[in-house]
Parts: structure tokens; sequence; C-alpha cells
């Protein structure tokens, strides 16, 4: 069972051709993993499926079409979204931004599952958030996400930029998140999608090379020939 499916999606931006009839699907309860090199199209795909940029095609959340609905619709439909520049609020606290992210009336249960996860927001919850680390205001980011039902959670690049004690950091929250729900993951780390991808799904160029299971990324040739890498960090 698939909780989103894509098909023949084609997106544009400023007339610029980004996304060559995109297709795949993302099932029910497991980590998907979306790889590529850099600027074949991964970041748009997660941002059209959030509303952000217009296309062609078809994108279906558990059979409903979402394709040309609003973001703002599209989010209540059951889709959450963790952009890669994290976008927290950097002068609230923390316990201010989960607030702001909280759309269910009653979110004791969302809460307790969020503090169960990441302890440390729980005993950093009056801190200002800009001056948690990277890693910590990433657990922020994903914490947002998380205090809404929702069907499938998008996220762009976790580790971006971060020190390799911090990936090691956000490795372990993201292992832990997966095990509440479903996720598309853009991630350029290989030693960290090979410890979470379920589903693998490969893109080059605009366009879905591969898609299938994760062991082919212990395969170094296809490794090389899909991603143009041949160790654990692109």
């Amino acid at each position: 069972m698939n909780a989103l499916s894509v098909k023949d999606l084609h997106v544009k931006i400023n007339e610029s051709h980004i996304l060559h009839g995109v297709s795949f699907e993302v099932p029910v309860n497991k980590v998907t993993v979306l790889l590529g090199r850099n600027g074949v199209g991964k970041s748009t795909t997660l941002r059209s499926i959030m509303g952000f940029y217009e296309g062609t095609g078809s994108i279906s959340l558990n059979g409903k079409e979402i394709l040309g609905m609003q973001t703002y619709k599209i989010a209540q439909s059951g889709v959450a979204f963790v952009p890669e520049d994290r976008e927290i609020f950097a002068s609230l606290t923390v316990r201010e931004n989960l607030s702001l992210a909280s759309r269910e009336k009653n979110s004791d249960a969302a809460y307790k599952l969020v503090y169960s996860l990441f302890p440390e927001l729980d005993t950093r919850a009056s801190q200002i958030a800009g001056s948690l680390s990277g890693g910590q205001q990433q657990m922020v980011a994903i914490a947002r996400a998380l205090l809404n039902k929702n069907e499938i959670l998008l996220v762009d690049e976790p580790t971006k930029g971060l020190a390799p004690k911090l990936v090691s950091e956000v490795a372990e929250v993201l292992m832990r998140v997966a095990e509440h729900s479903t996720m598309l993951l853009v991630e350029q780390n290989l030693s960290l999608v090979k410890k979470i991808a379920q589903h693998v799904i490969v893109m080059d160029q605009g366009r879905v090379v591969y898609q299938g299971g994760p062991e082919k990324l212990n395969d170094a040739s296809w490794v090389h020939q899909m991603l143009g890498v041949s160790g654990g960090h692109k």
C-alpha cells in the first residue's frame, strides 16, 4: 500500500523545465529516500508535493489528488514538510516554536510523543531556539511537524551543513522518527541512508532513473554510476 503516488509530474520554474515526468511511489510506514546528484530536482520534487510550485501530472495522497491544492490545504490533508534550512523561529523559545506549529485542539498526546522522541527539547523548552546547536534546531523542525496528525513526513536534507558529530545526532533522531512515520527523505549522506532507507528513488536530470530496494546502495559501482560518489558522503 502506498501513502503517496506521483505520476508524470512536470514542473517549470521561470520557464525552466525542472521535472520531466517524475513518477514514483512512497510505501506506507516505510522510509523512502530520494537520491541524486546536486541539481537534479530532488528538493523541487518535495516542494512541488507541498504545492509551492505548480505542475502537471498527478500527486495523490492515500488515493486523493492533491496536485493543484493550496499549500495550507495540502498540510491539512496530512503532508508535513521539514525544509532544508529548518526555518525555525530563532528569537522564540523551543516551547513557543512548538506551540505555533500545533493545529490540534487536544495535543497532549502529540507533545508526549515528541518529548519521548526528543527528551532534550523538553529540558530545553525555555531556551531560545536560535541558541541551540544545528542538530538541536533540526530536532525542533522535525518535532513541529510531528505535533500534527500526518500521513507523510517530507524531510529535505536534514544533515546539510552539519558537523560530523551533529550528523550522527540527527541520524539518531531520524531513526527514532521512522518508527512512527511514513517518510520521504532527501539526503546526501549515504552512511545515514544505508541505516534508514527501506525504499530508494534515484533522480537524474529531472527524471526518476531507479526505484526499488536499498540493497543497491551496497554496490559501489552502481552508487558511483548513479550518484557520482564512491563512499559515505556526497
